[in-house]
Parts: structure tokens; sequence; C-alpha cells
């Protein structure tokens, strides 16, 4: 058949002006894998998301019925002038929703399924009586006609060889947590939660009036210290000292309406014939059954003691189900082992299956392989299959997502990827590539954001973004394949694929140089640590490595950062924390976790700027004159924000199957506050012109105004000179969120403190890593110990001291496979990561013999 010479090879954006982008023209090859490189905030994902995801997912939902889009969430219209021939388009992004309680590895991945329904057809179930059927195809076919709907015989029973009795098998929604498969004491959640008095009774050496009944501060229990008072507790007695029959009404008081006055601030009194008690113990329960958000619930969980359930021991299970077993072993041990020995658990149990049985083993064996490979190749072969969606890091369930796409097997669709690379061993990075490439391979397209330079090298194309960030970003700066972009003297990604750049940061030394000392730290058993000691020096950079699952976080930020932060407290120390030695009293995480919920948050909120800017516009004679406090000055005062939007900027209009159209506000225009507030100037801005300032064109603006210059300045210096001060925080990067929550702390000494960045390269360029550096070095300055959790390359050789587990994940990890100064270490260490670390400081020419 002959080739269609119109088919097309390329989509065509023309126009693009999303966010930053400046009116960009670009060709992205179709079937091939395309990287998109540029500094953090150039404007590579409002390509990538902006333009390619949101119109390739829109136009295909625009195919579908009426009734079916109604139901969905649809992307916004793009604001660019074309899109041509551009797939459906399918999006993995950079921060996953976080999974429900329930969830596990083995639901997120499917491969939960699988295993429930192998041990429903090939295991060996025991009846009542206690006797054991061996695995047989009857047995197979049995457990088949149990799970069809509307059964009128008894094709679903077994008859015991020895006792003659029927019973039903156990089916594969059987062994369902979520199902009738729960254990029937904690209903599946493999916890049993107690409500804890300790708890409920904040401070027993206050009285009820001072707030010692914390439950009571609940939204509508406020005037429950009213009800009890009137049937005879005291509340001005500190609650230690009130009598015993006075407690049992505050913990265990009936609950039923009473007749009560209430006194207000004022001195007036109130009458209620029937007010309804709620005990410090009912407040929360009744609360419980009313909680609407997550947010809530985590409240009232504050309240309660949680301990593993003592019925399934964890494993959400009815017990029952444990008795029907494959070669002895029963389905809790295999959702506990890790994904890498699933392959070999198959190969042993077709090994014994009987010959009626091999056939279907086979088929389930090979389709439980076919989802378990891509998840392999992802490097989270330490995960197991009961492992807590809620435990896994963004990273992980990225690929999780990943992995779910590539067994799909599609074709012809368009994959957008923000930052796959997310928590990956260098080594795991050639597996990701691999999925990348069979993608390409099923006939896929695939544009990738990313700053990891080995996956960029790997692209068939790269586009760069820049030159810088912000305003002075938005423009394609280079487009073609990696060796053209190398050789692109306008690239900025062309020297680390080279390695023609130094990556080595000037360092500084900190105040107290070597007389800082160490900390040690030694954790007995915890998780895959076992007896592991490790001593980091203070007022240093560490940088923590190893693969996914090695133990990093047990160490770091569930052991050290706990101990720190107890202050030797036994109590609160974490047990696992056999051995502590440090003069550090504090410990404070930073993460790359987005700031504020929603576009109220911004830049000059989050800062002090905000509250100076109120302050500052205030003391205008015009906003005297109008008796215009501070609070006329915020947009989330219903006194300052405009009227039509509520002060969010925009209007959202909902046209049921359309997508939503979001319409800047026609009143204020976007400037969020209403007129009488926008017409009050200083030196010829107003408020709303202030907060569309760059950092950097605010700073000359503000130069006479110390305490919004010191604030400028400090934005300067972390690299977020080209974010506006009315930027909505939760749209910015991983790496540009750590960076903002460092400004609170980098103007005092912090000889004491701790801090621990989790994954800071998230987000950031090459260069940008540089930004970053400069940052952490001006923070050891203040006297911090500083310890990065992290797999960039870049951070390693930069560090002042380098900590590495392994040699894998999960159950080959937890051990200490170096400690010392990284350049020391690449030189002769055989860990998988100082074997990368050195052939990554031999590029850049930097490790001399």
């Amino acid at each position: 058949m002959a080739e269609n010479k119109l088919t097309p090879i390329q989509i065509k954006v023309r126009g693009g002006r999303v966010h930053n982008l400046k009116n960009i023209n670009v060709d992205i090859p179709l079937n091939q894998f395309v990287a998109i490189s540029g500094l953090s905030g150039s404007g590579k994902s409002s390509l990538a998301m902006g333009i390619l995801f949101s119109e390739g997912s829109r136009r295909y939902l625009e195919s579908l019925s009426t009734y079916t889009r109604n139901r969905m969430s649809q992307s916004q219209v793009a604001d660019v002038d074309s899109v041509e021939f551009i797939p459906a388009a399918v999006a993995l992004r950079q921060r996953p929703a976080i999974p429900g309680e329930r969830s596990t590895v083995g639901s997120i991945s499917e491969l939960e399924n699988l295993v429930r329904l192998i041990f429903s057809r090939l295991a060996s179930p025991v009846c009542p009586n206690g006797h054991r059927l061996a695995p047989s195809a009857a047995i197979a076919q049995a457990m088949n006609a149990s799970e069809k709907a509307n059964l009128q015989d008894n094709s679903d029973q077994l008859t015991c060889p020895v006792c003659g009795v029927t019973f039903r098998p156990f089916s594969a929604e059987d062994f369902s947590a979520n199902s009738t498969g729960a254990c029937p004491t904690c209903h599946g959640s493999g916890e049993v939660r107690q409500l804890d008095e300790s708890k409920i009774i904040k401070d027993p050496r206050l009285t009820i009036q001072e707030g010692a009944v914390a439950s009571w501060h609940l939204p509508g229990r406020n005037f429950m210290p009213s009800i009890a008072q009137s049937l005879g507790v005291r509340l001005n007695v500190p609650y230690q000292n009130l009598s015993e029959k006075e407690r049992q009404i505050v913990l265990h008081g009936e609950k039923k309406l009473y007749p009560v006055d209430f006194h207000t601030s004022t001195g007036r009194v109130y009458h209620s014939d029937g007010s309804l008690y709620e005990n410090a113990y009912d407040a929360v329960l009744d609360s419980l059954d009313s909680v609407k958000s997550l947010a809530t619930l985590k409240k009232l969980n504050k309240f309660f003691h949680f301990s593993t359930c003592p019925t399934c021991h964890g494993s959400r299970l009815n017990p029952d189900l444990l008795k029907q077993t494959i070669n002895d072993q029963d389905i809790v041990a295999i959702n506990h082992l890790p994904l890498e020995n699933l392959k070999d658990w198959g190969q042993q149990t077709l090994t014994t299956l009987p010959s009626g049985l091999k056939k279907l083993g086979q088929e389930l064996f090979k389709n439980l392989n076919q989802i378990l490979q891509p998840v392999l190749d992802l490097g989270l072969g330490y995960l197991s299959l009961d492992r807590p969606g809620a435990s896994l890091s963004t990273g992980e369930l990225q690929r999780l997502q990943l992995a779910k796409t590539i067994r799909a097997h599609t074709t012809g669709v368009l994959y957008v990827l923000d930052e796959p690379s997310i928590g990956l061993h260098p080594d795991n990075i050639k597996g990701l590539i691999k999925i990348f490439q069979t993608l390409v391979d099923q006939g896929n397209s695939l544009v990738v954001v990313d700053h990891q330079v080995d996956l960029i090298a790997a692209a068939d194309w790269i586009i760069e973004i820049g030159p810088g960030a912000g305003e002075n970003g938005g423009q394609v700066i280079g487009a073609g394949r990696p060796d053209q972009l190398a050789q692109n003297r306008h690239s900025l990604i062309g020297p680390y694929l080279t390695g023609t750049v130094n990556i080595l940061h000037d360092k500084v030394q900190s105040p107290a140089g070597e007389e800082a000392g160490q900390t040690s730290m030694t954790v007995a058993d915890y998780y895959n640590l076992k007896n592991d000691q490790i001593h980091l020096p203070n007022q240093a950079i560490t940088a923590v490595t190893g693969f996914s699952g090695a133990g990093k976080t047990s160490l770091i930020l569930k052991s050290l950062v706990p101990a720190i932060n107890a202050k030797g407290n036994d109590e609160n120390s974490p047990k696992q924390v056999s051995a502590l030695k440090t003069p550090l009293k504090k410990a404070i995480t930073i993460d790359a976790k987005p700031i504020g919920r929603n576009t109220r948050s911004t830049l000059a909120t989050y800062t002090t700027i905000m509250n100076d800017l109120r302050t500052l516009f205030a003391s205008q004679p015009a906003a005297k004159e109008q008796k215009m406090t501070a609070k006329y000055f915020s947009y989330n005062n219903k006194e300052g924000a405009c009227p039509t939007c509520t002060g969010l900027g925009v209007i959202t209009e909902d046209i049921q199957f359309l997508p939503d159209i979001i319409e800047t506000c026609p009143n204020c225009h976007g400037g969020r506050f209403n007129e009488a507030v926008r017409k009050i100037t200083w030196h010829g801005y107003s408020i709303v012109d202030v907060l569309a300032l760059s950092v950097r064109d605010a700073l000359p603006v503000f130069a006479d105004q110390p305490k919004i210059k010191q604030q400028l300045d400090l934005l300067v210096e972390i690299g977020l000179d080209y974010l506006h001060l009315g930027e909505a925080t939760p749209a910015l990067s991983g790496g540009e969120a750590q960076r903002l929550k460092l400004v609170t702390h980098l103007n005092k000494s912090q000889a004491k403190t701790l801090f621990v960045f989790d994954e800071p390269s998230i987000g950031l360029h090459p260069i940008d890593i540089q930004t970053l550096l400069g940052v952490l070095n001006k923070l050891k300055e203040t006297g911090a110990t500083i310890v990065l959790i992290t797999h960039d390359l870049n951070l390693m050789a930069n560090a002042d001291y380098l900590i590495d587990l392994g040699p894998k994940g999960g159950d080959q990890g937890g051990q200490i496979m170096a400690m010392g100064q990284p350049l020391a270490l690449a030189k002769t260490g055989t860990s998988l990561t100082l074997q990368y670390l050195r052939s990554h400081l031999q590029k850049f020419d930097l490790l001399k013999n």
C-alpha cells in the first residue's frame, strides 16, 4: 500500500500566548520522543500542559456525547491562534493526586486484581471442618461460578472429599479489603482508633474557662462549658482539681437537651429551654459523623490513638481468608512481598500446579507479568502490594501512573509528561527511557518536560524555551536533535550535554569552620535500617543519596528530624533511634509541596510584603480621608474586594457540557480590588499596579521602604526575581516553592538548626541548581546544618559530605554504603550511586588523579 504523502508529521502551534509565552510558533514532531528544556519559569509547562495537553484533551472530549462531557472535567481553551494535527492527549502531571487511605500499591497498579484472581482460582481451600482440598480444575470452575450474578444452581459449591460437607469457596471479590473480605474489626483499614483522653483534655492544669477541654473548641461546641456549669461543673478550677463527679460530667455526661442560661461578654443573659449537651468524647464522635473535608478529618484524628488492628494485624483482610493458600503461602504473605519477587513466586507456583490447571495458571501469571514488568522497569521493585498509597512520594505515584499507561498498548496518542524523573536514581533513568521508547514504538507521540540531562540527551528532538524566566522567558531559543543543540551557542542545555561547563559552585566556610563538630545517630531497627550509624558535619551541606526505598526517608525524615525536635524528651523521641549526639536544637523540613491552596495565596501574601503594602497604602492622606484602614487593602476582605469577582480577579462561567469559561473580571479587570481602593495611590502606583510588578521591577520602586526592600532583596538572592508580587503560589514549581519557604530563615542565625531539603532539585534546570547552591551556601553562612535528600549528581558534587544508602531499595537497601567527601568517595567508591557520580565528574573533567 502506497504511503500517504499527506500524513502530518508535526503538530503545528501558532501564536501561543499561554502565561508568559510570547506569541510563539513551534513545530513538535509526531511519533517521536520530544524533550522540552528551559529554566524554571521559562514557559515549558505553559507549552506542554497549557497548550499541547489542554488542546489535545479538549478536542478529544468534544468528540464525545453531551451527556458524557457534562460529567467530566474539561481543559480550558488555550490562548493560542491555532494548533494543527494534535492527537488526543493524556497527561502525567508533576503532582499526582494523593491517594485515599484505603489505596495501596496493589490497587493503584491494579496488580492486586490479578493476585486476588489467582488466589480464587489456583489456591487450596479449606472446608468448614478444617480439611484442605488440593488445587484442581473443579475448584477453579466452582470459584468461577461463584462470581456469576443470579446463580440459580449450586455449581459454586464444593464438597469435601473427607467429611462430605458442602461449602462455597472464596471468590476474587472475597479477597478485597474494600468489599466482603474486610476485617470485621477494623473494616478494612488495618488500624483501630480509640479516643485518647490525654488529647481531649489538652492540659489538666488549665481550667475549663482557659480551654482545658480541647474537643469543646471544635465548631459548634463553644457553649458546652455553659451547659456543664449548669450541671454543677466548676469552670474556674483547674481540671485536675475537679471532683470525680465533675470529671464524669465533662467526659461522659448524658447527651440530651438541658435548659441553660448563656452569659454574653456584654453582661446580657439569654435563656434556652433546650440545648443539646455533648460531652468531651461525644463532641469528637459527633463531629466525625458530619465530617465533609480531609482537612477536618485530620484535625479530628488528632484526638485519637491509632494502633494496628489486633484481629488482622494490619493486613486489612478477614483472617478466615488466610486459610486459602498457594504453596502454603496466604494472600497476606504475597501482598507483603517486594514486587520484584512476584515473578519468582509465579514460576514456583506454576511448577506445583496439577496438569488441569497449568494452562489457566500460565494465562493468569502472563497477565500479572505484563502489568508488573513496566513497574519493575521504572525502579519500583522494592515496593510491596500492601504499601499504603498515601505513603508514596510524588515520583513513585507518577511512575505507577506511567506503568499503567505503557501496558494500555495505545497508538496515536500524545503523552505529555511533567518531570517524570522526580525521585529517580540515575540508574533508574535507563528504565524510564526504555519506557519512553516503547511508547513511541507503539505509534504514540511523547512530550516530556524535564531537566535530567541524560534523559534530555536520549530524546529524538529537543525544544528549548527561554532565554530567562518569567517576563524574560516565553520564547523558543532552540530546537533540534541533541547533537544540534549541543553545538548551538545560544543553547542553555547544550554545555551540560557536552560537559563543557563548570558545575562546581564556589563554596563558603561555615561561621564555626571545623569547630562546629558533628552530629551522630544510630538507628537500631526501623524498616530496612538495621543498626545503622551515621555521622554528618554540623554547619555544612550533606547529601544523602541512594535508590528509592534505600532508607533515606526513614533515616533522615522519620528518625533524625523527630529525634532532634524531641529536645531530649525520651517520650517524644522516635523509638528506633538508640543513640543521638548533637548540639542541634531544632530541625526544619523544606519540601516541594505547593504553597497555599488557591490563587488567593500569592508571593506578596506569603511573605510580609502584603502586610507592609496594606499599612503603606492605608497611611496615605486619601485613604485616611475616606477612613480606609489596612483591611481595605486586602482582596480577601469584603471592604477591599471587587464585588463582582469577590477578589479572585476572574469570573468562571459554568456552561454545562462545555468547558467552563474563565474570563477576566469586567469590573476590576483582574486587579481584584474594588474601585475605591484602586483609586488610592502611593508615588503614582495603586496597590493593583504594585502587585503587577515583578520582584526585579519592584526593587527601585521600594528603595526607600526598608521592610519591603529587605524581602525583595531576599527574593532576588534565592533566584525568584522574575516572579510578580501578585503571582499565585500554588502554581509555583516544586523548586520555586522550596526556595520561597527559605525566605524567613535567611537573615538570622541558624547555628543550632538542621534544615532538611527533600528532593530540592525538583523543577530546576542545571543552571537553576547553581542558583540553589548559592542559596544553600547563604544559609550555611548563618550557621545552619543542611541535609539534602537527592538524586541530583550536581548537588552531590557540590556537597561538603555525602552519605550513600543501598545497595538498592527495599529489602536490598538500608545499608550505609559510603560516608565522606563526595569527590574522594567518587574516586574509589563501588556503590552504583558513586559509579554514576564518578562518570559525571569525569564528563565535566573534574576528577583528577
